[in-house]
């Protein structure tokens, strides 16, 4: 019987490709070294959050390129050079924003409680925060009348700019020929995105006081001086979505024999009705944080006001300006500027609310795929 034989595999070459390359965990090294670095460097002209960031960045891509000369030659480096810049100022754009909603959650939380959000300024006095600070009790008085003005003057804002927003941007894509209307339609709308914002509610103040008289101050219109702000916005928006729709689409409904007015509807606006919708948003939190052309149109009142066609009425930004221009008691300003960060958060959630609905609309009226 033939005898079997056994033999030893080979043995393992190893491959070139890998020679000469960094490990997977040298960038994070790296990162590591760096923030240590800046850390010790910052403290030497006063420690600070930013100067700490802006250092540790420098010294990240510097570092990262030398490193990476070293061991994977000029060409892998500049890579890396690049890359490292684009992470850096990455992080170094998101300092803002983390610095602002660190601040506002540091300053606003303490001052929030279902008092301040159920209760209005009304009969709130310097004398009752003074006795709030000597007596170490809860800050009184609080925003919902500013609340209620917010939503109102918003709500009704929306409901005249985005039916003219989305008509006037459909009929630029899918009506206009090129022709004078849509070239003085398109030129109105590029100088309205650029005006600034009391001068919408000077002319809000102005048309409105010709009609009922001079010093007419009402919700309703605020929301006309906020429409002349977010109409361009949704424009725009809108023209831009309407624009990336595919034309293969148009011309198959038309094929089938639907009617022009029938695709927009039912092909060319449910496609684009993500863009549209964070359009709308957009637009919506351009105008909600807005005080001057507020201040002009509506005044401010301390007490709760829900008919936005009379009396003046508040908003949060005006809350927010009065609390820290006109503090309730200027002998002690804290519990007025509480008021102002806590009233600031809640600006900051209406505007996170807005994204999630905003999310929420394009996902429900989203093209469905699949069968």
């Amino acid at each position: 019987m033939p005898q079997l034989t056994t033999t030893s595999p080979a043995p393992v070459k190893r491959n070139s490709l890998t020679k000469n390359q960094l490990p997977g965990w040298a960038n994070w090294a790296v990162l590591a070294g760096s923030l240590i670095l800046g850390a010790a460097l910052s403290t030497l002209i006063g420690f600070n959050v930013i100067a700490w960031a802006l250092i540790s960045a420098a010294l990240f891509v510097i570092a990262g390129y030398f490193v990476t000369l070293s061991v994977e030659g000029g060409r892998k480096a500049k890579d890396r050079f690049v890359t490292n810049i684009i992470v850096a100022a990455f992080i170094v754009a998101l300092l803002p924003l983390v610095s602002v909603i660190w601040t506002v959650l540091a300053k606003g939380i303490p001052g929030l409680s279902m008092g301040f959000l159920t209760t209005s300024m009304n009969g709130m006095t310097g004398a009752v925060d003074n006795a709030s600070v000597q007596n170490g009790t809860e800050v009184l008085g609080g925003a919902y009348h500013a609340i209620v003005g917010t939503v109102l003057i918003t709500l009704w804002a929306t409901i005249i700019s985005v039916p003219i927003g989305l008509l006037a941007a459909v009929y630029l894509v899918e009506y206009s020929k090129g022709g004078a209307l849509s070239r003085a339609i398109t030129f109105f709308v590029d100088v309205m995105t650029g005006i600034p914002s009391i001068v919408a509610g000077l002319f809000a103040a102005a048309f409105f006081g010709l009609m009922f008289g001079p010093g007419t101050r009402t919700g309703f219109i605020a929301a006309v001086a906020l429409t002349v702000l977010m109409i361009p916005v949704v424009i725009r928006s809108t023209e831009e979505m309407l624009k990336i729709v595919p034309n293969e689409l148009r011309e198959a409904a038309y094929a089938l024999g639907v009617r022009k007015w029938r695709t927009i509807i039912k092909v060319v606006v449910p496609t684009a009705i993500s863009g549209i919708a964070s359009g709308v948003t957009l637009a919506i939190a351009r105008v909600i944080g807005e005080t001057a052309p507020i201040l002009v149109t509506a005044g401010f009142v301390n007490s709760i006001n829900w008919n936005v066609f009379s009396g003046w009425m508040a908003t949060l930004p005006t809350f927010i300006y009065r609390q820290l221009m006109n503090p309730t008691s200027p002998t002690n300003v804290d519990p007025s500027a509480q008021r102002a960060w806590a009233a600031a958060l809640i600006l900051i959630v209406f505007v996170m609310l807005l994204n999630l609905i905003a999310r929420l609309i394009a996902r429900i009226f989203a093209p469905k795929t699949g069968r």
